[in-house]
């Protein structure tokens, strides 16, 4: 018999795989384009509950906690979601991921624009929340079809997707001032259906690669999948190992106080600085246009460089400045020999804007070059790993509202929400440290 046939018919299997390889050019800008698009409209929802707080505030009597909890609630689902998403997204496509989740929240879209009580709007919150599923299945969707030379850009283009928390603190006021509040969920309908309809017009899933078998062994019987117990005690033991966690740790924390700030900073400026909840959150879109920036800068020049040590000064100037955003306002009081001296601090709104901008841009660079770090060293298990920062970072900006308020409470300061920043990025860089003695060269 003639082995021709075989080797042609390899051939012909193997070009598929060829094909999956070397993904056409036009996939991978539709890649580039569509999925920032998508992640910032799931930013752009989560912001409806920090712009419109004053009205929600207002109608349903809500105290200081309370209204913490409600900002939370999406960012909670959200990282539940985010692994098990990233997951699906590996096995069934990250486009199917992403228009099923932005599909998802429109009714919860809808629902708050129609709630009467509070357990209405955490529910509502909370199916938001599920929108993060998006957010996982588009970063594995940007690492597996984005170009590959420059899949830090890419990635980096893809997590700037955050200055949609800034669109959202352009639109909703003027929409609630000219339509009321109730009205802006209802018109964020539009665009979010809009950009469904592109993903599933234009982009396309990673096919999946045939099975190459012997055509000598077709009568076999194919290899059973494994059950879901031997996936998960898979998934266990890839979890109890530390290389995961590496990056994921310092990556959750850029990610989780971006989140929190990005929810918190327009009450705390509109209380520090008398300022209408309009203009204060006017005033913290250059913070998330300054982080959108820094991912891609930090994106951009990970593709060049491997900027594991960047991170160490990252953290050192974002806890600087955390450190100086931290001072309340005081007055020093001293006896002099002519009497009495004292001296009283207040930082203006152009000095506090001035640390938290370089900062905003510093957290971007930040989780830039830590995703592509974490690309570069786990690019066959970005739905792990990726999922598993995601998650994390969910987590911490999960906490961080209530947190927020309980210590603004118990300290009776209004920067006390810096202040557990400083205090968290400094257990972070500890554990950072502890990794990096772990597994220093000894010499010999």
């Amino acid at each position: 018999m003639s082995c021709d046939p075989p080797s042609s018919s390899r051939a012909t299997r193997a070009s598929p795989r060829d094909a999956v390889e070397a993904p056409p050019g036009y996939r991978a800008l539709v890649v580039v384009a569509l999925s920032p698009l998508a992640f910032a409209l799931v930013f752009a929802c989560w912001t409806l509950f920090a712009v419109l707080g004053v009205e929600l505030r207002r109608d349903l009597a809500l105290g200081g906690v309370a209204f913490a909890v409600l900002l939370s609630t999406p960012m909670l689902a959200g990282a539940l979601a985010s692994l098990p998403m990233a997951r699906l997204a590996r096995s069934h496509g990250g486009r199917r991921v992403m228009l099923g989740c932005l599909l998802l929240i429109c009714p919860f879209l809808w629902w708050i624009g129609h709630a009467q009580h509070y357990a209405e709007f955490l529910l509502a919150g909370l199916g938001l929340g599920l929108g993060a599923g998006s957010l996982a299945a588009g970063l594995v969707y940007v690492a597996e079809l984005g170009p590959a030379r420059h899949a830090g850009l890419a990635l980096g283009l893809y997590a700037a997707g955050m200055v949609g928390a800034g669109l959202g603190y352009l639109l909703l006021p003027l929409i609630s001032q000219a339509y009321g509040w109730r009205t802006a969920p209802l018109l964020y309908l539009l665009p979010v259906g809009l950009v469904a309809g592109l993903l599933w017009l234009f982009a396309e899933d990673r096919d999946p690669l045939p099975p190459v078998n012997d055509p000598m062994d077709d009568e076999e019987a194919p290899p059973p999948r494994p059950s879901w117990r031997a996936h998960t005690a898979r998934l266990a033991r890839r979890l109890a190992d530390w290389s995961p966690w590496r990056l994921a740790l310092p990556y959750a924390f850029f990610f989780g106080a971006f989140l929190a700030l990005a929810l918190w900073l327009p009450g705390h400026l509109a209380a520090r600085f008398e300022l209408s909840l309009q203009g204060a959150a006017l005033r913290a879109i250059p913070f998330t246009l300054a982080v959108g920036a820094g991912q891609v800068l930090g994106g951009w020049l990970a593709d060049h460089r491997d900027f594991r040590s960047l991170r160490w000064w990252i953290c050192a100037f974002v806890l600087i400045c955390l450190f100086l955003l931290s001072y309340p306002p005081f007055e020093l009081r001293i006896e002099g020999t002519q009497g009495p001296l004292s001296w009283h601090y207040a930082a203006p709104l152009w000095g506090f804007l001035g640390l938290l901008v370089p900062m905003g841009v510093a957290m971007g660079v930040g989780q830039g070059s830590l995703m592509r770090l974490i690309h570069r060293d786990h690019a066959g298990d970005m739905a792990l790993v990726g999922g598993l920062s995601l998650t994390l970072g969910g987590l911490f900006a999960a906490l961080l509202p209530p947190v927020f308020v309980l210590g603004s409470e118990w300290l009776g300061l209004s920067t006390a929400g810096f202040m557990f920043l400083y205090a968290a990025l400094v257990v972070c860089m500890l554990v950072m440290l502890a990794d990096h003695a772990r597994h220093r060269p000894r010499p010999e």
